[in-house]
């Protein structure tokens, strides 16, 4: 399912420009894919659906930067960004397994 995804961002980002924000948000949903499989079925499935595309996405988080703008100035970390697009696309929250900065905890009742 992971190719699927990943072949249905690479559709979408031939029509729009490489590098512009919408091609961005295709990267970043491409990296999510890589290190989660579920939420590559998930993605694949709603980019099925025309209204759920890279470009409606990348409104959503330059609606978020929009809305906390600092002296003209609009930032959006790649954090927020994620967080965002796991909202739009139903993905829930980074999987354990997907290795985030949680550091490993090693109990020596472990050794026991």
């Amino acid at each position: 399912m992971i190719e699927r995804a990943i072949a249905m961002l690479n559709e979408q980002q031939r029509g729009v420009k490489e590098r512009s924000a919408p091609w961005m948000v295709a990267e970043q949903l491409k990296d999510i894919c890589r290190r989660e499989p579920e939420s590559a079925d998930l993605l694949a499935k709603d980019l099925e659906n025309p209204q759920m595309g890279i470009v409606q996405a990348e409104k959503k988080i330059k609606a978020f930067a929009d809305g906390h703008k600092a002296g003209g100035f609009s930032c959006v970390t790649p954090l927020e960004a994620e967080g965002i697009l796991r909202e739009f696309y139903g993905l829930g929250a980074a999987s354990a397994s997907a290795g985030g900065d949680a550091p490993k905890v090693l109990s020596l009742a472990d050794f026991l």
